[in-house]
Protein backbone atom coordinates (compact mmCIF):
# COMPACT_ATOMS: atom_id res chain seq x y z
CA UNK A 1 0.00 0.00 0.00
CA UNK A 2 1.50 3.47 -0.65
CA UNK A 3 1.87 5.76 2.07
CA UNK A 4 -0.28 8.97 2.67
CA UNK A 5 -0.71 11.61 0.01
CA UNK A 6 1.87 14.39 0.87
CA UNK A 7 -0.43 17.81 1.64
CA UNK A 8 -1.06 20.26 -1.20
CA UNK A 9 1.34 23.37 -0.90
CA UNK A 10 -0.97 26.31 -0.16
CA UNK A 11 1.19 28.68 -2.36
CA UNK A 12 0.58 32.14 -1.37
CA UNK A 13 1.85 36.30 -2.71
CA UNK A 14 5.29 36.71 -0.97
CA UNK A 15 7.35 40.32 -2.25
CA UNK A 16 10.70 40.85 -1.34
CA UNK A 17 14.32 39.45 -1.68
CA UNK A 18 16.04 37.24 0.45
CA UNK A 19 19.86 36.87 0.51
CA UNK A 20 20.54 33.40 1.12
CA UNK A 21 24.01 32.20 2.35
CA UNK A 22 24.07 29.33 -0.49
CA UNK A 23 26.22 26.67 1.31
CA UNK A 24 28.15 24.07 -1.13
CA UNK A 25 26.71 21.77 -2.87
CA UNK A 26 23.92 22.92 -4.12
CA UNK A 27 22.97 24.27 -7.26
CA UNK A 28 21.27 27.70 -7.26
CA UNK A 29 17.91 26.39 -8.21
CA UNK A 30 17.94 23.73 -5.88
CA UNK A 31 18.61 26.42 -3.34
CA UNK A 32 15.90 28.20 -4.89
CA UNK A 33 13.69 25.44 -4.76
CA UNK A 34 14.28 24.22 -1.09
CA UNK A 35 13.53 28.01 0.28
CA UNK A 36 10.52 28.74 -2.21
CA UNK A 37 9.24 25.89 -0.58
CA UNK A 38 9.72 26.91 2.95
CA UNK A 39 8.00 30.56 1.72
CA UNK A 40 4.92 28.78 0.32
CA UNK A 41 5.86 31.47 -2.37
CA UNK A 42 3.73 31.54 -5.99
CA UNK A 43 6.84 33.45 -7.70
CA UNK A 44 10.51 33.26 -7.17
CA UNK A 45 13.70 33.71 -9.00
CA UNK A 46 17.57 33.92 -8.25
CA UNK A 47 19.82 36.70 -9.43
CA UNK A 48 22.74 34.77 -11.30
CA UNK A 49 24.31 31.04 -11.08
CA UNK A 50 26.52 30.19 -8.23
CA UNK A 51 28.10 27.00 -8.97
CA UNK A 52 27.67 23.66 -6.39
CA UNK A 53 31.21 24.27 -5.31
CA UNK A 54 30.85 27.86 -4.56
CA UNK A 55 29.36 29.40 -1.37
CA UNK A 56 27.97 32.57 -0.76
CA UNK A 57 25.84 35.17 -1.04
CA UNK A 58 22.86 34.58 -3.32
CA UNK A 59 19.68 37.17 -3.47
CA UNK A 60 16.56 35.23 -3.84
CA UNK A 61 13.87 37.58 -5.58
CA UNK A 62 10.00 36.44 -4.32
CA UNK A 63 6.42 38.14 -6.77
CA UNK A 64 7.43 41.89 -7.49
CA UNK A 65 10.78 41.80 -6.64
CA UNK A 66 11.56 39.37 -9.34
CA UNK A 67 11.54 42.73 -11.85
CA UNK A 68 14.62 43.58 -10.30
CA UNK A 69 16.41 40.31 -10.75
CA UNK A 70 17.82 40.90 -14.23
CA UNK A 71 19.39 44.47 -12.37
CA UNK A 72 20.74 42.19 -10.10
CA UNK A 73 22.14 39.95 -12.26
CA UNK A 74 24.05 42.79 -14.55
CA UNK A 75 25.78 43.77 -11.23
CA UNK A 76 29.33 43.40 -10.46
CA UNK A 77 29.79 40.12 -7.95
CA UNK A 78 32.58 40.03 -5.16
CA UNK A 79 34.48 36.72 -4.73
CA UNK A 80 36.92 35.02 -1.90
CA UNK A 81 38.71 32.78 -4.12
CA UNK A 82 41.73 29.87 -3.03
CA UNK A 83 43.74 28.72 -5.77
CA UNK A 84 45.40 25.75 -5.18
CA UNK A 85 48.50 25.67 -7.18
CA UNK A 86 50.90 22.52 -9.11
CA UNK A 87 47.88 20.99 -10.33
CA UNK A 88 45.34 21.46 -13.26
CA UNK A 89 41.57 19.77 -13.09
CA UNK A 90 39.46 19.21 -16.01
CA UNK A 91 36.50 21.32 -14.21
CA UNK A 92 38.95 24.40 -12.95
CA UNK A 93 38.13 23.26 -9.33
CA UNK A 94 38.80 20.33 -7.05
CA UNK A 95 35.80 18.76 -8.50
CA UNK A 96 37.21 17.70 -11.26
CA UNK A 97 40.53 15.05 -12.03
CA UNK A 98 43.55 16.34 -12.22
CA UNK A 99 45.01 16.28 -15.73
CA UNK A 100 47.74 18.58 -15.18
CA UNK A 101 50.53 18.63 -13.17
CA UNK A 102 53.73 21.28 -12.48
CA UNK A 103 56.12 22.68 -10.00
CA UNK A 104 55.30 25.51 -8.24
CA UNK A 105 58.07 28.55 -8.18
CA UNK A 106 58.91 30.51 -5.09
CA UNK A 107 56.67 33.04 -4.55
CA UNK A 108 56.14 36.18 -2.78
CA UNK A 109 53.36 38.05 -1.65
CA UNK A 110 55.05 41.05 -4.04
CA UNK A 111 55.45 38.95 -6.85
CA UNK A 112 51.99 37.75 -6.81
CA UNK A 113 50.52 41.29 -6.42
CA UNK A 114 52.20 42.60 -9.64
CA UNK A 115 50.97 39.48 -11.09
CA UNK A 116 46.80 39.76 -10.26
CA UNK A 117 47.08 43.33 -11.18
CA UNK A 118 48.27 42.80 -14.52
CA UNK A 119 44.96 41.61 -14.85
CA UNK A 120 42.92 44.94 -13.81
CA UNK A 121 40.82 46.15 -16.56
CA UNK A 122 38.73 45.00 -19.25
CA UNK A 123 40.02 42.01 -21.10
CA UNK A 124 38.49 38.86 -22.54
CA UNK A 125 38.29 35.74 -21.74
CA UNK A 126 37.65 32.08 -22.79
CA UNK A 127 34.76 30.49 -21.20
CA UNK A 128 35.03 26.78 -19.87
CA UNK A 129 33.66 23.73 -20.88
CA UNK A 130 32.27 23.29 -17.88
CA UNK A 131 29.65 25.88 -18.19
CA UNK A 132 26.15 26.42 -18.51
CA UNK A 133 26.98 28.21 -22.13
CA UNK A 134 25.23 26.07 -25.15
CA UNK A 135 26.12 25.23 -28.54
CA UNK A 136 23.53 24.18 -30.60
CA UNK A 137 21.33 24.09 -28.20
CA UNK A 138 23.41 21.68 -25.20
CA UNK A 139 25.17 22.83 -22.76
CA UNK A 140 29.23 23.01 -22.80
CA UNK A 141 29.02 21.18 -19.64
CA UNK A 142 26.91 18.02 -21.04
CA UNK A 143 29.64 17.70 -24.00
CA UNK A 144 32.30 18.25 -21.42
CA UNK A 145 31.01 15.02 -19.42
CA UNK A 146 31.30 12.92 -22.76
CA UNK A 147 34.96 13.93 -23.64
CA UNK A 148 33.97 16.44 -26.23
CA UNK A 149 35.76 20.05 -26.52
CA UNK A 150 34.25 22.99 -28.58
CA UNK A 151 35.94 25.83 -29.71
CA UNK A 152 34.79 29.02 -27.67
CA UNK A 153 34.97 32.37 -28.57
CA UNK A 154 36.74 34.66 -26.01
CA UNK A 155 34.08 37.20 -24.22
CA UNK A 156 34.85 40.70 -22.72
CA UNK A 157 35.02 40.99 -18.85
CA UNK A 158 36.09 43.32 -16.75
CA UNK A 159 38.14 42.92 -13.43
CA UNK A 160 37.10 45.78 -11.04
CA UNK A 161 39.47 44.67 -8.42
CA UNK A 162 41.74 41.65 -7.35
CA UNK A 163 43.32 41.86 -4.31
CA UNK A 164 45.92 38.79 -2.42
CA UNK A 165 44.33 37.77 1.00
CA UNK A 166 46.97 35.24 1.94
CA UNK A 167 49.60 33.39 0.11
CA UNK A 168 50.29 29.50 1.92
CA UNK A 169 52.12 27.64 -0.64
CA UNK A 170 50.87 25.36 -2.73
CA UNK A 171 47.57 27.79 -2.41
CA UNK A 172 46.86 31.70 -2.29
CA UNK A 173 43.81 33.07 -1.76
CA UNK A 174 42.44 36.06 -3.77
CA UNK A 175 39.80 38.87 -3.41
CA UNK A 176 37.89 40.02 -7.25
CA UNK A 177 35.53 42.40 -8.06
CA UNK A 178 34.47 41.45 -11.40
CA UNK A 179 31.81 41.71 -13.78
CA UNK A 180 28.82 39.66 -14.96
CA UNK A 181 29.93 36.47 -16.94
CA UNK A 182 33.38 36.39 -15.28
CA UNK A 183 34.16 33.22 -14.68
CA UNK A 184 36.39 32.81 -11.42
CA UNK A 185 37.36 29.01 -12.30
CA UNK A 186 39.01 30.22 -15.34
CA UNK A 187 40.57 33.61 -14.19
CA UNK A 188 42.18 31.38 -11.42
CA UNK A 189 43.58 29.03 -14.32
CA UNK A 190 44.68 32.06 -16.17
CA UNK A 191 46.55 33.06 -12.82
CA UNK A 192 48.29 29.87 -12.34
CA UNK A 193 49.84 30.06 -15.91
CA UNK A 194 51.04 33.54 -15.11
CA UNK A 195 52.69 32.57 -12.11
CA UNK A 196 54.79 29.93 -13.93
CA UNK A 197 52.36 26.86 -13.33
CA UNK A 198 48.96 25.60 -13.06
CA UNK A 199 46.47 25.69 -10.63
CA UNK A 200 42.35 24.98 -9.70
CA UNK A 201 39.75 26.53 -7.34
CA UNK A 202 39.83 24.63 -4.25
CA UNK A 203 37.23 27.18 -2.50
CA UNK A 204 35.05 29.53 -4.07
CA UNK A 205 32.82 32.04 -2.17
CA UNK A 206 30.79 34.82 -3.00
CA UNK A 207 30.84 37.99 -0.71
CA UNK A 208 29.04 41.14 -2.48
CA UNK A 209 26.41 41.61 -5.43
CA UNK A 210 27.53 44.85 -6.23
CA UNK A 211 27.00 48.22 -4.27
CA UNK A 212 23.50 46.49 -2.98
CA UNK A 213 22.79 45.29 0.24
CA UNK A 214 25.71 46.46 2.25
CA UNK A 215 25.67 45.87 5.85
CA UNK A 216 22.47 42.95 5.38
CA UNK A 217 23.52 39.80 6.61
CA UNK A 218 22.88 36.77 4.71
CA UNK A 219 20.66 33.56 5.97
CA UNK A 220 21.34 30.01 5.86
CA UNK A 221 19.08 27.10 4.89
CA UNK A 222 19.61 25.57 8.28
CA UNK A 223 18.54 29.15 10.13
CA UNK A 224 15.08 29.55 7.47
CA UNK A 225 14.16 25.70 7.89
CA UNK A 226 14.41 26.61 11.85
CA UNK A 227 11.71 28.98 11.04
CA UNK A 228 9.91 26.55 8.74
CA UNK A 229 5.65 27.02 9.44
CA UNK A 230 6.33 30.39 10.59
CA UNK A 231 5.60 32.65 7.92
CA UNK A 232 6.11 35.84 9.67
CA UNK A 233 9.25 34.97 10.83
CA UNK A 234 10.43 34.38 7.41
CA UNK A 235 8.67 37.07 5.93
CA UNK A 236 10.83 39.30 8.72
CA UNK A 237 13.69 38.05 7.25
CA UNK A 238 12.94 39.47 3.25
CA UNK A 239 14.45 43.43 2.20
CA UNK A 240 12.26 45.37 0.27
CA UNK A 241 13.36 45.42 -3.56
CA UNK A 242 14.54 48.43 -3.69
CA UNK A 243 17.00 47.66 -1.08
CA UNK A 244 18.64 45.98 -4.67
CA UNK A 245 18.84 49.62 -5.89
CA UNK A 246 20.74 51.60 -3.07
CA UNK A 247 23.35 53.09 -5.44
CA UNK A 248 21.27 54.29 -8.09
CA UNK A 249 19.67 57.97 -7.56
CA UNK A 250 16.01 58.07 -6.22
CA UNK A 251 13.41 60.47 -7.32
CA UNK A 252 10.17 61.46 -5.04
CA UNK A 253 7.06 62.70 -6.81
CA UNK A 254 4.02 64.18 -5.46
CA UNK A 255 0.40 62.86 -5.99
CA UNK A 256 -0.09 64.26 -9.42
CA UNK A 257 3.12 63.44 -10.55
CA UNK A 258 2.38 59.69 -9.22
CA UNK A 259 -0.47 59.42 -10.82
CA UNK A 260 0.38 60.31 -14.44
CA UNK A 261 3.25 58.01 -14.07
CA UNK A 262 1.84 55.35 -13.13
CA UNK A 263 -0.39 56.04 -16.16
CA UNK A 264 2.41 55.90 -18.24
CA UNK A 265 3.48 59.64 -18.89
CA UNK A 266 6.57 61.09 -18.68
CA UNK A 267 6.68 63.51 -15.73
CA UNK A 268 8.98 66.97 -14.37
CA UNK A 269 11.28 65.92 -12.15
CA UNK A 270 15.06 66.98 -11.54
CA UNK A 271 17.41 64.23 -11.81
CA UNK A 272 21.00 63.00 -13.37
CA UNK A 273 20.40 63.08 -16.83
CA UNK A 274 20.29 59.79 -18.73
CA UNK A 275 20.38 58.03 -15.56
CA UNK A 276 18.09 55.09 -14.44
CA UNK A 277 16.34 55.76 -11.00
CA UNK A 278 14.36 54.68 -8.40
CA UNK A 279 10.81 56.17 -8.13
CA UNK A 280 8.94 56.96 -4.78
CA UNK A 281 5.81 58.48 -4.43
CA UNK A 282 4.03 60.17 -1.74
CA UNK A 283 4.75 59.23 1.93
CA UNK A 284 8.12 56.94 0.77
CA UNK A 285 6.11 54.33 -1.57
CA UNK A 286 8.66 52.48 -3.77
CA UNK A 287 7.10 52.93 -7.14
CA UNK A 288 9.30 51.33 -9.38
CA UNK A 289 12.56 52.59 -12.00
CA UNK A 290 12.73 54.93 -14.35
CA UNK A 291 14.52 56.67 -16.44
CA UNK A 292 15.84 60.19 -17.12
CA UNK A 293 16.11 61.98 -20.46
CA UNK A 294 19.55 63.82 -21.53
CA UNK A 295 18.54 67.54 -20.08
CA UNK A 296 17.67 65.94 -17.06
CA UNK A 297 14.39 67.51 -16.67
CA UNK A 298 12.09 64.43 -17.10
CA UNK A 299 11.40 60.91 -16.17
CA UNK A 300 9.73 58.40 -18.05
CA UNK A 301 8.45 54.97 -16.40
CA UNK A 302 10.52 51.94 -17.22
CA UNK A 303 9.45 49.10 -15.02
CA UNK A 304 6.52 49.82 -12.19
CA UNK A 305 5.32 47.82 -9.88
CA UNK A 306 1.84 45.99 -10.63
CA UNK A 307 0.27 47.43 -7.61
CA UNK A 308 1.20 50.57 -8.62
CA UNK A 309 -0.01 50.75 -12.35
CA UNK A 310 -2.98 48.80 -11.29
CA UNK A 311 -4.02 51.47 -9.11
CA UNK A 312 -3.34 53.91 -11.80
CA UNK A 313 -5.74 52.27 -14.55
CA UNK A 314 -8.18 51.63 -11.33
CA UNK A 315 -8.01 55.49 -11.10
CA UNK A 316 -8.31 56.55 -14.94
CA UNK A 317 -11.21 54.36 -15.23
CA UNK A 318 -13.46 55.67 -12.34
CA UNK A 319 -12.66 59.37 -13.18
CA UNK A 320 -14.13 58.77 -17.06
Amino acid sequence: MSGPARPRTEWRTVDGILLLDKPEGLSSNQALQRVRRLYRARKAGHTGSLDPLASGVLPLCFGEATKVAGLLLEADKTYQATLKLGQRTTTGDREGAVAEEAPVPPLTAAAVGAVLARFLGTTEQVPPMYSALKRDGEALYALARRGLEVERAPRPIRIESLNLLALAPPALTFEVTCSKGTYVRTLGEDLARALGTVGHLAALRRTAVGGAFAGRRAHTLAELEALAGQPGALDALLVPMDAALEDWPAVCLDAAATTALCRGQPVAAAAPPGRRVRLYGPGGAFLGLGEVDLEGRRVRPERLLASQSGAAATDGHTSQ
